[in-house]
């Protein structure tokens, strides 16, 4: 075997010669000192050739930090043969490629057509999420919006009995001003009237219209009309995500919406809503589209639907081919409203 090795010590290589195939021993164990390691090979010839086996040394000191290099102090090194990107490729990535890794083959599978044909067909895995093949909705997201509750209200601190009422103003303590909802529910809305309301339509879109013949009242943002929308009871529904359109007529209308306890005294105010606006299509109208929770298990009985002087005097601005499109606002409107789903 002498003839097939070179300074190898207790190494076997075992040749293959044929015309056009090159084979190979690599030497195992790692050589002391000053000793070569060497390859033997037949070439497509049939002679025999000798190569020697490159090593890279077992470590590098790194350098250290400097001012040249003051991040890390470590140089980059050669590409990793074992754990590199082929080996470990990235998880999110594998997956929209059917886990099929680069260089792999196509999965298939064989089938028989209609005429006893033997047909192979590649297999392309379906890597869509169960949203994207529409097995299950989407999560809805809240509608961006201001919005003013009972537990936003400042604590009002008053002085211990027999102490004198005008403490605070003496040593200069500022008391709390009242909260947007306590100024708005000095104006609103035990006074609403409730003749004509509407009452909330389950498993359904339905919907409203504010014309001319509506109800108005001063709000503390100004002169509107309003609709009002009976809430199921908290016994008999919890809190919902209420879908709110409305929808371009001459002008879009732009609401705010206030949530009443069974006394109409307010609970909630959702203003400066930043609805999305959706384009007009061959089949239906552009309209505003907001997503609101709506909370009957915490005393939510009535919805007051309404809008703002500073908004009338506002417009939609919408960016189409031919330009921006500028929508008014208006006071009158259609609107529609649909229970999507539990929170």
């Amino acid at each position: 075997m002498h003839m097939w090795s070179h300074r190898f010590r207790n190494r076997v290589c075992l040749p293959l010669i044929a015309a056009g195939l090159i084979s190979g021993c690599q030497t195992s164990g790692r050589p002391s000192a000053g000793e070569q390691d060497y390859f033997t090979w037949v070439d497509a010839q049939g002679r025999v050739q000798q190569s020697p086996i490159i090593r890279k040394p077992a470590e590098a000191t790194p350098p250290v930090a400097n001012e040249e290099n003051p991040d890390t102090g470590v140089e980059e090194t050669e590409r990793d043969p074992e754990f590199n990107l082929e080996n470990y490729p990235d998880g999110n990535q594998l997956e929209r490629d059917g886990y099929v890794r680069p260089g792999e083959p196509q999965p298939y599978f064989s089938w028989r057509d209609a005429e006893g044909n033997i047909r192979v067909s590649y297999y392309q895995p379906d890597t869509r999420s169960a949203v994207e093949k529409g097995r299950i909705k989407p999560p809805v997201e809240l509608t961006p919006a201001s919005v003013h509750r009972k537990s936003d209200m400042p604590a009002t601190v008053t002085p211990r009995d027999g102490g004198d009422p005008d403490a605070f103003a003496i040593l200069g303590i500022d008391q709390p001003e009242d909260s947007y909802l306590d100024r708005w529910g000095g104006r609103c809305c035990t006074d609403l009237d409730t003749a004509n309301v509407e009452e909330w339509q389950r498993g359904r879109e339905f919907g409203l219209e504010i014309d001319q013949n509506s109800e108005s009242h001063t709000f503390l943002s100004g002169d509107s009309p309003y609709l009002m929308v009976r809430l199921p009871a908290g016994e008999e529904r919890n809190g919902f995500v209420m879908r709110l359109r409305s929808f371009a007529r001459d002008g879009l209308f732009v609401p705010s919406v206030a949530f009443l306890d069974a006394d109409r005294a307010p609970l909630r105010i959702v203003t400066d809503i930043v609805a999305d606006f959706v384009p007009e299509s061959w089949h239906r109208r552009g309209y505003l589209e907001a997503f609101i929770p709506v909370m009957p298990e915490h005393g939510e009985r009535w919805l007051v639907i309404y809008t703002r002087e500073d908004d009338l005097r506002g417009q939609t601005v919408v960016d189409e081919e031919r330009g921006p499109l500028r929508i008014p606002h208006v006071r009158e409107g259609e609107l529609s409203l649909t229970e999507l789903s539990d929170r």
